[in-house]
């Protein structure tokens, strides 16, 4: 036997109205194909009866019980980071977390969306014109994306969100990371997609 058929993983997603994720069901057959005993848990904060006020429960439960790791979804990712004892360099900069892996004692946090729509990104649009995008949305999974796509080039980036406050942190954060003026709040949508590419 190999190593990894010695290994079990116990894993979970934690968010809000995902009793339909197909997650569990990916990784598991993921794990099978390489040998390990895996069990992964969706852990929905709405099934529970529960709010975001319990995401510090649920975190130090999952990593009482022995999980590997929490994959980490809305309304959750940013939350989060308070929770946590490190942070990758991906979710540090981005400032919200898809990943939580529990090492040697520690809650580890780190942001996989980035590097997931970047590849996609580039093998499906990689000749689209990248003068100005427009973006809707600044949670987490928001935050990853405009990262990505200033790291692919794109020139200017007009970002929407039903919660100003929001969108104005994500904007300070990425012309912080990007240099001043790559980002803006969008504040008419219809004039911001008539002079936005594509």
């Amino acid at each position: 036997m190999t190593h990894a058929e010695h290994t079990s993983v116990l894993a979970g997603l934690i968010g809000s109205g995902i009793q339909a994720s197909r997650t569990p069901a990916m990784h598991e057959h993921e794990g099978d194909a390489q040998g390990l005993r895996y069990l992964y848990r969706l852990i929905d904060i709405d099934a529970l009866q529960l709010d975001i006020n319990a995401l510090p429960r649920l975190v130090e439960s999952a990593q009482n019980c022995g999980f590997t790791g929490l994959n980490i979804t809305f309304p959750c990712k940013q939350a989060v980071i308070p929770l946590l004892d490190e942070l990758s360099d991906e979710a540090r900069g981005i400032g919200a977390v898809n990943t939580v892996v529990f090492k040697d004692g520690k809650r580890i946090g780190h942001n996989t969306d980035c590097l997931g729509f970047a590849e996609g990104f580039q093998r499906g649009l990689d000749k689209a014109p990248r003068q100005h995008v427009v973006q809707m949305g600044a949670g987490g999974a928001g935050a990853a994306v405009a990262h990505a796509l200033l790291s692919a080039g794109v020139e200017r980036l007009t970002v929407f969100e039903v919660e100003p406050q929001r969108a104005q942190g994500l904007v300070d954060n990425l012309n912080e990371h990007f240099g001043a003026g790559r980002a803006q709040v969008g504040l008419d949508l219809s004039a911001a997609m008539a002079e936005a590419d594509g």
